[in-house]
């Protein structure tokens, strides 16, 4: 029998990265990122200017970013622990939308906060990804947890039996997101690991209501 299986994602699930971004942005580059709600390619602006950062530089600074600054990303409250409990009854890995080339960068990242898991790289929606790891591992039962709503969408057409949460650790970002449980493509809502975790442990063991 295969143990259950959790996929998921890193950045504001179990490293905070925008907070760091922002501050990065600010102290480097002279841009003001704002955290209040307007689409992440529309909430940068250049100090001096006051001009929006073209998308284009957006995506460029954000690689940037993985490329140079993963030292700055702190753990989501509660996150390694939570993986450590986690690891005891299920598989778990992440799932993260990085270039091909941050696998192995992230894994030694995340390490460094006492969080051992293995992990897979993708760009894009997820639901492809998510597939193959599922069918990998050969689990019957799968949860998947990230803070976009549109990889639960994506998750959600491709494999329905999936258990899907949606979790943003961000206090800064998480009321702003669009909701995944609103949208009917997530089965909870949950933006910490004290009320998160609980919640994985039901639904792995078939106990959640």
């Amino acid at each position: 029998m295969t143990r259950p299986l959790v996929v998921t994602d890193c950045d504001e699930v179990l490293l905070h990265m925008v907070r760091h971004f922002r501050d990065w942005l600010g102290e480097d580059h002279g841009i003001d990122f704002r955290l209040e709600g307007d689409p992440f390619v529309q909430s940068m602006k250049r100090k001096e200017s006051g001009d929006l950062v073209a998308e284009d530089d957006v995506w460029r600074l954000l690689q940037g970013f993985f490329d140079t600054e993963f030292d700055r990303q702190t753990e989501i409250e509660g996150a390694a622990a939570a993986m450590a409990e986690l690891k005891r009854e299920a598989d778990v890995v992440v799932l993260t939308n990085l270039l091909d080339k941050y696998r192995d960068g992230r894994a030694q990242q995340l390490l460094t906060h006492g969080i051992e898991l293995p992990v897979f790289t993708n760009q894009g929606p997820k639901g492809e990804a998510l597939r193959r790891i599922v069918e990998q591992y050969g689990a019957d039962r799968v949860v998947f947890i990230d803070d976009i709503a549109k990889h639960h969408e994506s998750a959600a057409g491709l494999l329905p039996h999936v258990s899907r949460l949606h979790f943003c650790g961000e206090p800064a970002v998480a009321p702003h997101i669009p909701c995944a449980l609103q949208s009917g493509h997530a089965h909870a809502r949950l933006d910490t690991w004290a009320e998160a975790l609980p919640w994985v442990l039901e639904t792995l063991h078939g106990t959640r209501s």
